[in-house]
């Protein structure tokens, strides 16, 4: 009975780190101006995948990790740091290419 209990604690505490996690890695890349897209394109992964990291539903790995780390320009620690956003500069937005047609 105590068993079941404390793996029944450690899956909640589980939880509750990826959610830590993924909103941190949401900071960051809000804090970069990237959409869930760009960073989806510079780290090699669907945005369906960076939207289940920075809801805490996906359990990244290192080499994942370390790769969104290097998409966001910042160092792995930052990842994990719950203190204040490093300086980061923000991506420009881009103008529209739209067409005007006189």
């Amino acid at each position: 009975m105590y068993e079941l209990v404390y793996i029944s604690q450690y899956r909640q505490m589980a939880m509750s780190l990826q959610q830590i996690f993924g909103n941190r890695v949401r900071e960051l890349r809000t804090a970069r101006g990237f959409t869930q897209e760009d960073l989806a394109e510079k780290s090699g992964f669907f945005r369906t995948y960076i939207s289940r990291v920075e809801t805490g539903e996906a359990n990244p790995t290192l080499t994942m990790i370390h790769a969104l780390a290097g998409s966001l320009r910042v160092d792995v620690t930052d990842l994990f740091d719950t203190g204040p956003m490093p300086d980061l500069p923000v991506k420009k937005t881009r103008l529209s290419r739209g067409r005007v047609v006189k």
